[in-house]
């Protein structure tokens, strides 16, 4: 009976074995076509095409192959790509007949180009292979290209990638993980694969064919290896190895046992095995049946091999050492290695032979004029001069002596004597004056010399009229605080930051943005003295990236140390750009709460919303009473934001629309020039106090600006003489006239050579046009060039005679060639020509003697003149500052 049961056994096997003559592979690609790999090189599909040429590769080397125990390994293969969502290519799939089939739908591929969620797509991989696949667990593969991109693994939907992996070794599935390019995160590619083995140096998108090939087929003779050889390390060992011969007649009687033999080689399958024993190991085994057929080089032809799996034994001796294989043929050549850091600093080396004489340097300014010389020998009497001009009054004379007396007069009558007078204190001097009864009122006496000339008044273009100001001691500490009241505020206002998050802008970028935050509100409270607090402005934050992935930072009420303490609490979100939604999340949960009227938002992103997959219009935040900010910056492949999202999201088509800024790189937010004209937007609705000082001309009027273009001001100064000087033409053009005045105006500049930019024009708007076109030219400075250059503009006109001239000169008196007799001949001409010459100094490093002969007239004792005509700044930036353009108009419009 026992002999029939082990014979029924022996059957089923033999059965088994020949209708189940193939080892079927079941292999799953899992693509990446996330936004990270996407724009990592222009163009954007650059590595997407690699990674389909790669697989498309990997498919055509599957090839059917047969072992000599009558096996066939088989494939089956199917593929998705994704990036935030899964998008199944192809089902799994014989190769045998599929194969070009499935090689068609990778072609179909377009990267999504989102956020990167790859434990969503192992897991999807994973089922489709434990569901469409064949029956045997042991023989499941998923090969995952990716760039193991984001780093940190923030806010992974399904898990993470590290719970993918594991769940894929329960099921018996092994993860290969190759990278896009040779320079991607190692670290998160580990993770990824399921064995230390299945990571390696495997790449997808090196520039070398041989290395694509070289990956493809390790991982082939891998899987090979692993179904072929159940002692190949590191591979989970097959412990139980049975090879079962067919039937070949009754089974005679047992024999004599034998002697016991040598040890001979090492065999993977052991035929020596009687019906009985295969009987009794065979029911122990199926029990526990989980694997399937193995096919094995050393097994007879006529031997079907099948492999039961039991509890692993005991660790077995070490092995003898093999032989030593025939050297390997070399290898390709590895990549060059990256430059060394830099080694010690040798010895110094000894010193060079003398060079050769340097070309010889440009001609410098003219320096400051020296110590005055000695007298020289008194020269010849020149010719009588012309007539001068009158002269101004002269101090008074002494007093001339008493003339002869008059006659005596009639004596008059004698009056009655007055009450005594009570004695009066005199508030300048704190002394009593006392009034004495007794004679009459005296004559009066001479009059007394002219004083000395006071000092200059304060600005009479601030409204400073109903102070009294007599003490110096007041004005010091008074007037700041005064001009403090009238300077224009910017606060208070409620500030919000809208953050884009998303995996285009990458962990560095991200970093740079949470700066940018810090710095903007550092930048208001320091130049717009704007006051952060509970009762005044706020702040508030929210960074954003894919479907419901909004991060809201409440609103800041507290100094600036803390915002610096909640800002770098934000961690990058990496995921799709949903900007419509942000900004409807924003509005509910962060905007609607600011409570002052001027509210400013800021919306920093690369500018490419996903607006197929966000529903939320961009123009959510427009016609809610807000000034909303749009900072476009270029992504890291160099694409240029949206403009039409751009112009959404800022309301451009509102009454009033808000403001847009569209930068290279993120580094640029902190560039000291942007951040100035960003605050500046911010505080665009400034409230200033209404002190116009409104002037007036009451005669034609001809004026000339002469604007100093030489080396030593420099382009950013120049530009910033142009803004002064347009204000100038808007006062002038706008002032008011009595009667039919005409006032006209002309702008020049000079350098080396004088250039007018703008004629004697009435047209304010031509006038500004020409002003901002001027362009800058960094030469030498001539200025008395620049003064002949002006009169000729005034005499070309022909109906000039009864018109008032006025010339405005920038200059610090400083220029080549030029020595104070030239200087003063040049400045009685104008004088001469009917022209009044004013001059603005900008700077400390001037020519004072210079200064002085260009505002008198040529007359050095012509000191209130000389006041008259001369402003003087400390620097450029301060021409833009207060009201120095209203005090020049002002000064210039007078008769």
């Amino acid at each position: 009976m026992l002999c029939c049961h082990g014979a029924f056994v022996y059957y089923i096997v033999l059965w088994l074995c020949r209708i189940m003559n193939t080892c079927p592979v079941d292999l799953f690609f899992v693509l990446d076509t996330s936004e990270s790999v996407a724009l990592r090189q222009k163009p954007p599909n650059f590595y997407i095409d690699q990674i389909k040429d790669f697989t498309k590769l990997f498919i055509d080397e599957l090839k059917d192959m047969r072992h000599p125990c009558d096996r066939y390994l088989t494939w089956n293969s199917g593929a998705l790509h994704y990036s935030d969502e899964v998008v199944l290519v192809r089902q799994l799939s014989d190769i045998t007949t599929e194969r070009q089939a499935l090689k068609n739908d990778i072609d179909t591929i377009r990267y999504i180009g989102k956020g990167t969620h790859t434990d969503c797509a192992i897991k999807r991989g994973l089922a489709e292979l434990l569901v469409g696949g064949s029956h045997y667990h042991e023989n499941k593969y998923i090969v995952v290209v990716t760039d193991g991109h984001p780093i940190t693994g923030y806010k992974e939907p399904c898990g993470g990638v590290q719970e993918a992996a594991n769940e894929a070794r329960q099921h018996g599935v092994k993860v290969f993980a190759v990278a896009i390019s040779p320079d991607q995160e190692d670290t998160r590619l580990s993770v990824i694969a399921t064995d230390h083995n299945y990571r390696q140096n495997f790449t997808a998108a090196d520039e070398s064919r041989s290395t694509k090939i070289g990956t493809i087929r390790t991982i082939i003779d891998m899987i090979v290896c692993f179904l072929s050889s159940p002692l190949t390390a590191p591979f989970k060992p097959l412990t139980h190895l049975w090879c079962v011969l067919p039937l070949q007649g009754e089974t005679g009687r047992p024999g004599m046992p034998g002697e016991k033999g040598d040890i001979g080689d090492i065999s993977y399958c052991k035929q020596t095995h009687t019906v009985r024993q295969i009987h009794t190991q065979a029911q122990r085994a199926w029990k526990s049946l989980r694997c399937g057929f193995v096919c094995l080089s050393s097994c007879s032809e006529t031997a079907c091999v099948f492999c039961f799996q039991g509890l692993q034994g005991d660790p077995g001796p070490k092995g003898d050492p093999g032989p030593y294989g025939q050297k390997g043929a070399k290898g390709d050549s590895g990549r060059d290695g990256e430059p060394g850091r830099p080694g010690n600093f040798g010895p110094l080396g000894p010193a060079g032979d003398r060079g050769p004489r340097g070309a010889n340097g440009d001609k410098g300014e003219r320096g400051d004029d020296g110590a005055p010389g000695p007298d020289g020998t008194r020269g010849e009497r020149g010719l009588a001069g012309e007539k001068g001009e009158q002269g101004s009054r002269g101090n008074r004379g002494p007093r001339g002596d008493p003339g002869e007396p008059g006659p005596r007069g009639e004596q008059g009558r004698e009056g009655s004597a007055g009450p005594n007078g009570e004695p009066v204190r005199d508030t300048h001097t704190h002394t009593f004056i006392h009034s004495y009864t007794g004679g009459g009122r005296g004559t009066p006496g001479p009059k007394g010399d002219d004083g000395e000339p006071g000092e200059p008044g304060a600005d009479v273009s601030l409204p400073l009229a109903p102070f009294r100001i007599r003490s110096s001691v007041f004005i010091s500490f008074y007037l700041p605080l005064i001009r403090s009241w009238l300077k224009c505020k910017c606060g208070p206002l409620d500030l919000a930051f809208i953050v884009d998050s998303s995996e285009s802008i990458g962990a560095s970028n991200f970093a740079l943005a949470k700066d940018f935050i810090i710095t903007v509100i550092d930048r208001l409270m320091k130049d717009q003295q704007i006051k952060f607090g509970f009762n005044d402005s706020r702040v508030g934050v929210v960074q954003y990236s894919g479907e419901r992935a909004q991060e809201a930072v409440q609103l800041v009420h507290t100094h600036t140390h803390t915002h610096t303490h909640t800002h770098f609490h934000l961690r990058w979100l990496a995921e799709a750009t949903y900007t419509g939604e942000a900004l409807k999340y924003s509005l509910d949960n962060m905007i609607s709460r600011l409570k002052q009227e001027n509210k400013v938002v800021l919306v920093l992103t690369d500018g490419r919303s996903d607006i197929r997959r966000d529903k939320v219009p961009l123009t959510t935040l427009c016609g809610k009473g807000i000034r909303v900010g749009g900072l476009g910056v270029k992504d890291y492949s160099g694409r240029e934001p949206n403009q039409e999202q751009l112009g959404d999201v800022v309301c451009k088509s509102d009454p009033k629309p808000g403001f847009s800024f569209v930068l290279d790189n993120f580094a640029e937010l902190l560039d000291d020039t942007f951040l100035q004209n960003l605050t500046a937007s911010i505080c665009q609705d400034k409230k200033c106090p209404d002190y116009k000082c409104p002037i007036t001309f009451t005669g034609d009027t001809d004026i000339v600006v002469m604007m100093d273009s030489s080396a030593s001001v420099g382009q950013k100064n120049f530009d910033t003489s142009k803004t002064f000087v347009r204000r100038l033409a808007e006062r002038f053009l706008t002032a008011e006239r009595r009667g039919r005045v005409g006032v006209r105006m002309a702008v020049g500049q000079y350098s080396r050579t004088p250039r007018m930019e703008q004629e004697l024009t009435s047209n304010l708007t031509q006038l500004s046009h020409q002003i901002q076109e001027a362009a800058f030219q960094n030469d030498g400075t001539a200025v008395t060039e620049a003064m002949s250059f002006a009169l000729q503009r005034f005499e070309s006109r022909g109906d000039s005679g009864n018109r008032r001239k006025k010339l405005v000169l920038f200059s610090d008196g400083r220029s080549q060639g030029i020595t104070e007799a030239v200087l003063e001949k040049r400045v009685r001409q104008v004088v001469d020509a009917g022209v009044e010459l004013y001059v603005i100094a900008v700077g400390s490093q001037v020519s004072e003697v210079n200064l002085r002969t260009l505002v008198s007239r040529g007359r050095q004792d012509d000191v209130s003149y000389a006041q008259r005509h001369l402003f003087r700044v400390p620097d450029y930036p301060s021409l833009l500052r207060g009201v120095l353009h209203q005090t020049v108009s002002r000064k210039v419009s007078l008769p």
